[in-house]
């Protein structure tokens, strides 16, 4: 989409979006940032709000049910402009995984979560465990009949 469509829709001037941002690239990494930022606040603010134990759970619940469709059609559109997240807002996935650290400790701290359970890091372009970064389990899950394996957000 033309950024002249964008600043229409915005209700702005099109120089405004370009005094703004220079690029599309430079546009779409604050639409990044800002969802990414409300995200995070969203979930300091569950925490802070109420029981931790269940606070995980609300984060998580509203990642799929308010966030999930709306960011997957962001990322779907950004990479097909050939826009990577990743190299385009580099700290925001630390940021995300960092409050996932928080919300965990806080539910595993109240006792309704595990402590075998943890949130994976990327280590360089591979992601620890099973392949996707996010909250997994720190073994297998033998001794809970497998349930300890479908544990996991990201």
């Amino acid at each position: 989409m033309p950024i002249d469509e964008i600043a229409r829709r915005a209700g702005v001037g099109a120089g405004t979006v370009y005094r703004h941002f220079p690029t599309k690239e430079d546009l779409f990494r604050a639409v990044i940032e800002d969802r990414i930022s409300r995200i995070v606040d969203d979930g300091r603010a569950v925490l802070a709000s109420g029981d931790p134990g269940e606070a995980l759970f609300t984060f998580l619940r509203s990642m799929v049910l308010q966030w999930g469709a709306a960011d997957r059609g962001l990322a779907d559109a950004l990479a097909g402009v050939g826009i990577d997240i990743k190299g385009a807002v580099p700290d925001a996935e630390e940021a995300f995984l960092g409050l996932l650290g928080e919300l965990l400790r806080a539910a595993q701290k109240a006792g309704t979560v595990r402590r075998d359970v943890d949130v994976a890091r990327r280590e360089g372009d591979r992601r620890r465990d099973s392949g996707d970064a996010g909250i997994q389990p720190r073994h297998s899950g033998a001794a809970d009949g497998g349930r300890a394996g479908r544990v996991r957000a990201g």
